[in-house]
């Protein structure tokens, strides 16, 4: 029933905007920088500036899984970002009326004020209902290396990924048909999809393709980490502009720690680059980059990336996300089962689980599992140093902003 409503409601929506076709019955185009808030020239996204930190590797070598960010890019080469294709992208990522009843967009649940995530535990979808796991921050998602997204990582690339919450049926409630349908009877479309891909015919490839250009322009480069770290030669050296405390978290972040199974362990093992994004392959072997970090003894309802590979190895295993603007967005994990950083530093300092997939070094070979065993400066050390990675400038930026507003 819920569906036949919104199918009709789609139906109304295709018909009210009919109005506005010419005598021919034709779509008459209008200029959509007059009619949405955009600006009269192209906001930049394509050619954004990267620091020196995120084209060049400042690790010594015995940080051997650490890369620059860039080796870790994973723009697709049909699929360039463009400054008129992200445009597109920015206004179909806030636009309501690409759900089944107009009532959420992309931005619904990747809210800027957030960190483009969401505050609640479970985002709600076009009728209510809840998502069932919580919304991940996309920023920094251009540095991904697989290019898989989800907690499960069951889209291939993020240009698969943008398409899949428009036909779930809690999310967004559409087909690909009647979200081509909707696109195609906005009066504001057509001169976006010619200036970004040479004509104005409207497909789901390019919807697909604009979203993902939009997502991946969403670097974070200003915030005052990367403003300290432009002052030395190495992440891993003191900074001049951060404080004693914020220091020792960097430290404590990046350095080897000894746990309390013997072996040695940071943070940087599993939030990678100077981008702070998910782990890279460790051997050819493996097919994710997801990881399992002791949340629980063992996977009932949710078994992570094994719902996507049916690799057994896989049970428990989800996506890392970038730390990038983790400050601002609570609450944490794949369920939002955490609702401060403290909760999240204090599971690692003691509550690691001894489940089957864990890995070293959180787990040693005879079963023992290693804790962070923090101190409480050590903890306020390393929220301090998380503080530094909110980037307030680039999400304050008016390109990432609501274009209807």
């Amino acid at each position: 029933m819920k569906k036949v409503i919104a199918t009709v409601i789609i139906g109304v929506m295709v018909l009210i905007v009919a109005c506005s076709k010419d005598d021919n019955g034709t779509i008459e185009p209008i200029d959509p920088f007059a009619e949405l808030n955009l600006p009269d020239q192209y906001f930049n996204y394509a050619n954004i500036q990267l620091p020196n930190h995120y084209t060049s590797n400042g690790f010594p070598s015995q940080f051997q899984f650490q890369q620059a960010a860039t080796e870790y890019d994973n723009t697709p080469s049909d699929n360039p970002i463009t400054d008129a294709g992200a445009t597109l992208g920015r206004v179909l990522f806030y636009d309501k009326k690409l759900s089944a009843n107009g009532t959420v967009s992309c931005a619904s649940c990747h809210q800027a004020t957030h960190g483009f995530s969401d505050s609640k535990i479970l985002s709600e979808g076009f009728d209510g209902e809840q998502t069932r796991r919580h919304s991940m921050g996309i920023v920094n998602a251009r540095f991904y290396a697989t290019g898989k997204f989800f907690w499960d990582e069951r889209a291939e690339t993020l240009e698969d990924q943008v398409l899949m919450p428009f036909q779930d049926d809690v999310e967004m409630g559409l087909t690909l048909q009647e979200l081509e349908n909707i696109v195609s009877s906005q009066t504001y479309y057509p001169t976006l999809f010619e200036n970004a891909f040479g004509d104005n015919s409207i497909n789901s490839d390019r919807i697909s393709k604009a979203l993902a250009q939009f997502i991946r322009s969403m670097v974070s480069t200003t915030s005052r980490y990367d403003q300290a770290r432009s002052e030395v030669s190495s992440p891993i050296i003191d900074f001049p502009s951060f404080t004693a405390q914020e220091n020792q978290g960097k430290e404590l972040f990046f350095l080897p720690r000894r746990l309390t199974n013997g072996l040695n362990g940071n943070c940087a093992a599993c939030h990678v680059s100077e981008a702070f994004v998910g782990p890279i392959l460790r051997n050819q072997g493996r097919t994710t980059f997801a990881t399992i970090n002791g949340l629980d003894t063992s996977s009932t309802t949710d078994l992570g990336v094994n719902e996507t590979t049916g690799n057994p190895n896989d049970i428990g295993k989800f996506k890392a996300p970038s730390l990038r603007n983790i400050a601002i967005r609570p609450p944490y994990m794949h369920d939002g089962r955490f609702a401060t950083l403290e909760d999240v530093i204090n599971h690692y300092s003691s509550g690691i689980q001894n489940h089957s997939n864990l890995a070293s070094p959180l787990v040693n070979s005879s079963g023992q599992v290693g804790q962070f065993n923090l101190t409480e400066a050590e903890k306020n050390a390393l929220i301090a140093f998380l503080n530094t990675l909110t980037d307030d400038q680039m999400l304050n930026d008016e390109k990432y902003s609501d274009p209807f507003k």
